[in-house]
């Protein structure tokens, strides 16, 4: 392989906030970075060293953008698969592998995955029409999810009972067992060529109900050791049984009886990742770039307590974004403010995060809470 930190050509599908952070470190790195994006105004568009606007669907566009660089990695798993299969054939290194992403795009394939490598996960049943919904064995109340294309809460809805059918999805779709489940806990996991992988530490997850998205995450956990071990090593299994190269991000919920089930993977970097930035000795990012680029695996470890509050759009504001309340914000000591690049907001759409650092767990969660009540993304 070329040496990652001069003559090689890295290309990213998508070109949002987790290229741009990917972007971020690659430069330390002195790796050349493409971006294919659809939109012409994405995060990345002014700190890669070239921007490419296509279809991240597109199989001629990923194809021909894929033949003109060494090594392919994505933000997004919505891309085009079959694209990413023939320029693998053709000698372009491409990580996570095509195998893998196609395997992620669909939750029931996802599920399948789990159930057949012991990975514990809710029940579930697959289903295909509105009757075999009406058929299914799962009681009352339960999560339906569109098998395909449902990021940040969308394409996810709960059924409470009869009366809830009529408004469910018709298009192919999972049915998960409700879990009443005491925590969302989430972990990192990378894998290099060479087999080695690490974990960061587990954290701990609030979501947004009304947004179904993380809002709120608090590392390292306080939960007991036993948990996090347990959780670290359903990481790795999965990890090691996919084969990874890559990062790879696994949510689960930790249910009323201290048990843990996964609910879902995404093999890039992930939001439950970004106070490792300021928080860990190393980061997502730069993990993700190591794991890729075959070199050995960075130090997980938590530097600090860190707490990631994501900064959405708020409702009832669409168009140029404006920061209001960033000033006092940036006065607290240990804020460190991360702003994505986009010039337009929208109701929830994901602007930008802050990590609070600080070695008073409390002191941090309180700071964290100004954080929210404070800065607003208005228009």
């Amino acid at each position: 392989m070329k040496a990652f930190y001069g003559d090689l050509k890295l290309g990213i599908l998508g070109g949002g906030q987790l290229g741009r952070m990917l972007i971020q470190q690659a430069i330390n790195y002195n790796v050349t970075v493409k971006i294919l994006d659809p939109d012409r105004e994405a995060p990345c568009r002014k700190l890669c060293d070239e921007f490419v606007v296509g279809s991240l669907s597109d199989y001629e566009t990923v194809y021909n953008f894929g033949k003109k660089v060494d090594m392919i990695t994505i933000e997004i798993e919505k891309v085009n698969v079959d694209a990413l299969e023939q320029l693998e054939k053709e000698g372009v290194l491409v990580y996570p592998q095509p195998r893998i992403i196609r395997l992620i795009q669909d939750k029931g394939l996802q599920k399948q995955f789990f159930k057949e490598n012991n990975i514990p996960t809710a029940e579930f049943q697959v289903i295909s029409s509105a009757q075999q919904l009406k058929q299914s064995h799962i009681p009352f109340p339960y999560i339906q999810k569109l098998r395909r294309d449902g990021y940040d809460g969308k394409g996810v809805y709960k059924v409470l009972n009869e009366s809830y059918l009529a408004k469910a999805f018709t298009e192919p779709s999972l049915i998960e067992r409700w879990i009443d489940f005491e925590k969302e806990i989430g972990i990192i996991v990378a894998r290099n060529e060479n087999g080695e992988v690490k974990t960061f530490p587990l954290v701990e997850m609030e979501f947004n109900p009304e947004a179904n998205l993380v809002e709120f995450l608090i590392s390292p956990s306080t939960l007991p050791f036993e948990i996090q071990q347990d959780a670290a090593q359903i990481a790795v299994k999965i990890a090691e049984d996919l084969n990874i190269v890559g990062l790879l991000a696994v949510e689960m919920f930790l249910d009323k009886h201290g048990k843990i089930l996964v609910n879902e993977l995404a093999p890039r970097p992930h939001n439950s990742g970004h106070q490792s930035i300021e928080g860990n000795v190393v980061s997502q990012f730069e993990q993700h770039l190591r794991a890729i680029f075959n070199q050995p695996l960075g130090d997980t470890a938590c530097l600090n307590n860190a707490i990631m509050v994501n900064i959405l759009g708020e409702a009832g504001y669409e168009g140029p974004a404006i920061y209001k309340g960033i000033e006092k914000v940036l006065k607290c000591p240990g804020v460190y403010v991360h702003l994505y690049g986009k010039a337009l907001t929208k109701p929830f759409r994901k602007m930008g995060h802050v990590t609070i650092v600080d070695a008073d767990r409390e002191k941090a969660i309180e700071k964290a809470r100004f954080v929210q009540q404070t800065l607003k993304v208005i228009s």
